[in-house]
């Protein structure tokens, strides 16, 4: 028998455990690799789709963790932003500043808006002053008060995504929380403006108080010979109206009787109860002998039996025109402007009337385009002017007034008076272009170049500038310093397609008037010395603007 030594057994053992421990070693490594490899509850292929859950969570987290939004399945109440027409400092807060929503830090801002104020990232052609695609900065159809939430709603991947259906709850809703605008009163008030007294609501409508979103008004402004075309005016807008009176002297009371005749006496007279609120205003220098108090106004009404008190009332038989005062334009402008109730006003003229369902349109383009209100560039909606012969109807659509245009029967506003002060931006591609089903964008323009004198009439908000009120209808340019601040603080025309205005039939031309032409001339004085030195201070210059 042959033995080993005991130090040399030992070492061979080790050696054997040694190897032993190395191949289970080796073992578990490659059980563990195949476990990897092969997929399992937790590996490299779902580890790459949990990473890819982890960027999208943001999404859906959005749309529960947003303060603007309910716990509940999205509808049109969904969006945020109080002045992308207005104030600067709450369009931040409303659409995802850095400094104001937690929810902007979702948003992909260069997909939203790009440096020039552009939507989307590509080169479009038309919208941007001069560039941008209406399809992309207008078409965008968003129910979230974030751009992620937008992102989500139009890739239409999330659950409890939205599209507008245009169901009016849910629009008034969404347009509601998209403005997230200031409610005005709707008191009865008797106020003092410069050299004027002003009777606020004097005559109210039925339609009582108002939230700033539900609708537009039309605000404008007139001496009761004018007020035959309020009517006309109504059957076509079927919204609010707010009209200021000029009514000096013996001139209140046939105003005052004319207003009880529209709200009593002529077929149409529910549109006028509803919609209409008058302001009656008059100088310091002119009051009536008897003012009734906006109570008792209306106590005492008017013999329908009688003819309209403005039937067939010259203007020489006007107190205004017996004491020859001007008149105060831009003052009425801005009381009526002042006290509409909504959020968004057209202030324009009682003679322009609007084409039918402009007003739910528009209201349904607001809310279809949350992106599109993130511009950072303030800006009003111009609408198209034209008038039309005297023996033509008032178009009703675009397809009605093309025909008109090229049969001859309509013409653009003012064509034959000031063609400047009218020339709308892209005014042929405008008329050559058919009429689609909703309202949109056509054009962004600027008050520059040919365009520098144009007057645009335009839905605007409050926080426009106002009309100077030291100018009269008389001595013309009523509008141009007006237009003239929209243009230095940099605001954006944003035309509308398939909406316009028509004056009253009849064609204007140009008449010779020795009165006008002198005040015209000490107009353009005061314009030019005064009001225009004013506005370089306040609101600063900007090259290609002038008055």
């Amino acid at each position: 028998m042959r033995f080993e030594p005991l130090g040399q057994k030992m070492f061979t053992r080790r050696n054997w455990l040694l190897r032993c421990s190395i191949l289970i070693n080796v073992a578990v490594l490659l059980y563990i690799g195949c476990i990897l490899m092969n997929g399992g509850g937790n590996n490299f292929t779902s580890g790459g789709g949990f990473m890819l859950q982890e960027q999208q969570q943001p999404v859906s987290s959005s749309l529960q963790a947003s303060p603007l939004l309910p716990q509940q399945q999205p509808t049109a109440k969904n969006v945020n932003s109080e002045a992308a027409f207005a104030d600067e400092k709450v369009l931040a807060a409303a659409t995802g500043n850095a400094n104001a929503e937690p929810v902007a830090a979702a948003a992909p801002p260069p997909a939203v808006v790009n440096d020039s104020g552009g939507a989307g990232g590509g080169a479009g052609s038309g919208l941007q002053p001069n560039s941008a695609d209406p399809g992309q900065v207008v078409g965008n159809i968003v129910a979230g008060g974030s751009s992620s939430s937008a992102a989500a709603e139009l890739n239409n991947t999330q659950p409890d995504s939205y599209i507008v259906t245009g169901d009016e709850k849910e629009l008034d809703e969404r347009v509601r929380t998209l403005l997230n605008c200031f409610e005005h009163d709707y008191n009865q008030q008797t106020l003092q403006r410069g050299d004027f007294w002003v009777l606020q609501n004097y005559v109210r409508a039925d339609h009582g108080e108002l939230k700033c979103h539900e609708s537009i008004t039309y605000t404008t402004h007139a001496d009761y010979t004018f007020l035959d075309n309020l009517v006309p005016l109504l059957e076509r807008w079927n919204a609010p109206i707010s009209i200021a009176m000029h009514a000096p002297g013996t001139d209140f009371q046939p105003t005052l009787d004319s207003i009880k005749y529209l709200r009593d006496c002529v077929p149409g007279n529910q549109l006028v109860r509803a919609f209409a609120t008058f302001h009656v205003y008059f100088g310091t220098k002119h009051i009536p002998k008897s003012v009734p108090k906006a109570q008792d106004a209306l106590k005492t009404g008017y013999n329908c039996s009688l003819p309209a008190p403005y039937f067939n009332v010259s203007s020489g038989h006007l107190y205004k025109a017996q004491k020859k005062l001007l008149y105060p334009v831009n003052v009425g402008r801005n009381i009526a402007r002042d006290a509409a109730l909504t959020h968004f006003i057209l202030a324009s003229d009682i003679e322009l009337y609007p084409n039918p369902g402009l007003v739910k349109k528009f209201l349904e383009m607001i809310a279809r385009n949350e992106q599109y209100l993130r511009r950072k560039a303030p800006r009003v909606f111009p609408l198209s002017i034209f008038e039309v012969d005297e023996n033509s109807p008032v178009p009703h659509d675009k397809t009605e007034l093309q025909e008109f245009l090229r049969t001859g029967k309509a013409i653009p506003f003012h064509k034959r008076v000031c063609a400047s002060c009218h020339g709308v931006p892209k005014s042929k591609e405008w008329m050559a272009a058919n009429e689609t089903d909703e309202l949109s964008v056509f054009h962004i323009g600027k008050r520059t170049g040919y365009y520098v004198h144009w007057e645009p009439i335009y839905i605007g908000t409050h926080a426009d500038p106002h009309y100077d009120e030291r100018l009269s209808w008389e001595g013309k340019s009523d509008k141009m310093t007006q237009g003239y601040s929209l243009c230095v603080l940099d605001y954006e025309f944003h035309i509308l397609d398939n909406a316009f205005l028509v004056h009253k039939p009849g064609i204007k031309v140009l008449k010779k008037d020795n009165r006008r032409a002198m005040l015209a001339g000490k107009t353009n004085q005061l314009i030019r010395k005064i009001i225009y030195p004013e506005l370089k201070i306040m609101y600063g210059m900007r090259k290609g603007c002038a008055i």
